[in-house]
């Protein structure tokens, strides 16, 4: 107790003290603590936003100073200072600020027909037509306005909506050589070094945001992005970051941070940072890492680290299919005056309250209520089944289902590393091309054995909770729940592999008598329909009971 309040004073006073003695303390607070500062307050008291400490008039508002963009980590009563209102404000010109911000999200091209309507450079509209991308999808119509308009932002939307493209290609029309003509340094004319950061929680996601962009800028620009993950070769990747000088990174948190503090990565003058799947940056693995990183990128050192001169400018993008209070906490610590950008919604975090059920957990009383952040990730377009079986006849059940559905790229999870090659074993035994990707697995091996997968060599993927995240598969048609996800959040997750932009996909959970109720819990919170089926004759039979309960449910 102690500990929590001289933390929380020391929150409440930093101004009064020296910078760095603050930060070192508000950072364990901002991640990982239960110690309210001002930007956390309850709703009664109000967030701690331009509305609620002062106001801006329409004027103000598209005038905004780049470098009031970055957040200090220093204490709220610090920022106050730094914005020279007083706490008591003229109502009237708090609720015209109010409305020029509603009128300017009605007016965002929600339902955009064309990446020229985003107001995306030519040359990037050309690159990504031979790329078969004609028509962005809803959260990119909502988001790439948004982030082209310097605001801080979190995107949410469900697994496989094009999340990557909506912060992708607002980046590359500022950086690269696709960017917008004329925008060519700072703002003492010098050549800027690396300009976008993009952390994500694993090597695959990394590596296929890298693709992303690789697919865009096209093979002659392939040096504007490097790689920076985990398990890869360290030294060879300083050598590129010294030859090629990329304008955009993109890694891990443990190989960004260990690359930043041995100072071969520099990324002060960083205009862009992006943190996908930003609610699993958040766990405790990742702290230390997040800490310098929040720390160093877009962020320039001077013997007055308290100054505004000190600070550059830092577009903080945060990305996810789910979106728990502990992510819309970090933004508005983080962020300047973030927004929640969903399909065909943006909304200012502070119409969000810690009272509000974000995520339900296993020990809530409404866990019958649906889990809002569960549900908005799932893709639309999915049909979800579970069958009972017995532990040693789940394998069969899993080919006897393939068939029967005659899917052709099949990710079956599962809990335990340890057993995936047993389920290979089994499926190769059957005549059936399977292969295992867990995290023991090399950088090479399992690049190549995703290679495998995406190419159709390989019918089956056996992997455990690794691939539940990021894996863009597009073509997947099926997945399946050889062990019970441990919550609602993982479910959808695991779920989000197949379906993706629009695409049918089914979800199969092979479960034993005992763990029925968990499916049918699973099925209350994620307020959907999951049939009980059989597979006879080579075909997929519903019970007629669960025939009637999908029927009521959905």
């Amino acid at each position: 107790m102690p500990a929590l309040i001289s933390s929380s004073f020391l929150l409440l006073v930093g101004e009064s003290l020296h910078l760095r003695r603050a930060l070192a303390t508000s950072r364990s607070v901002l991640l990982h603590t239960g110690v309210k500062c001002m930007s956390q307050v309850e709703p009664n008291h109000g967030s701690l936003t331009l509305s609620s400490i002062g106001f801006q008039t329409e004027t103000e508002a598209e005038n905004r100073s780049k470098s009031n963009k970055v957040k200090s980590f220093g204490s709220p009563s610090e920022n106050l200072k730094s914005k020279g209102k007083p706490f008591d404000t003229n109502e009237k010109k708090k609720k015209a600020f109010r409305v020029v911000e509603k009128q300017q999200m009605e007016f965002a091209p929600f339902a955009a027909k064309s990446f020229s309507e985003l107001g995306l450079p030519h040359v990037l509209i050309e690159r990504l037509e031979k790329e078969g991308f004609t028509v962005p999808t809803e959260v990119q119509s909502a988001a790439v306005p948004s982030i082209l308009n310097n605001r801080d932002v979190i995107i949410q939307s469900y697994t496989g909506s094009g999340k990557t493209l909506a912060y992708l290609l607002p980046i590359l029309s500022v950086v690269g050589p696709l960017r917008v003509k004329g925008d060519d340094g700072d703002e003492n004319g010098k050549k800027l070094g690396i300009e976008a950061v993009i952390v994500a929680p694993s090597r695959e996601l990394g590596m296929q945001i890298v693709r992303e962009f690789e697919k865009v800028l096209g093979m002659d620009n392939k040096r504007v992005v490097q790689q920076l993950v985990g398990g890869a070769n360290r030294t060879r990747q300083e050598d590129a970051l010294k030859k090629n000088k990329p304008a955009i990174v993109v890694g891990t948190p443990g190989r960004i941070a260990e690359l930043s503090a041995s100072g071969k990565l520099r990324t002060h003058g960083c205009r862009y940072l992006v943190l996908d799947e930003v609610d699993e940056l958040l766990s405790f693995n990742f702290r230390e890492d997040m800490h310098r990183i929040l720390e160093h990128v877009g962020r320039r050192s001077s013997a007055d680290p308290s100054s505004n001169s000190a600070k550059s400018e830092r577009q903080l993008i945060m990305v996810s299919a789910t979106v728990p209070f502990s992510v819309v906490r970090a933004a508005r610590s983080w962020g300047c005056d973030p927004l929640l950008v969903q399909a065909k919604k943006i909304v200012p975090l502070e119409t969000f309250s810690p009272s509000e059920p974000v995520t339900l957990s296993r020990s809530s009383p409404s866990s019958a209520m649906p889990s809002q952040a569960a549900v908005e990730s799932l893709p639309p377009a999915l049909k979800h089944y579970f069958c009972v079986t017995r532990l040693q006849h789940k394998v069969d059940v899993l080919r006897r289902c393939i068939h029967a559905l005659d899917a052709k790229f099949v990710i079956a999870f599962m809990n335990h590393t340890k057993q995936l090659k047993d389920v290979v074993f089994k499926l190769e035994a059957r005549g059936m091309k399977a292969v295992e990707l867990h995290g023991d697995l090399g950088k090479l091996a399992r690049s190549t054995t995703l290679k495998k997968f995406k190419n159709g060599e390989v019918r089956v993927l056996v992997t455990n909770e690794l691939s539940a995240r990021g894996l863009d598969v597009a073509e997947c048609d099926l997945v399946v729940n050889l062990d019970l996800p441990t919550d609602s959040i993982h479910y959808a997750h695991r779920a989000g592999r197949t379906g993706r932009l629009g695409r049918n996909g089914t979800v199969l959970t092979i479960c034993e008598e005992p763990e029925v109720f968990v499916v049918k819990k699973l099925q209350k919170q994620l307020g959907i329909p999951i049939a009980s089926c059989d597979f006879s004759e080579g075909k997929l039979l519903v019970t007629e009971e669960e025939k009637t309960l999908s029927t009521s449910t959905s």
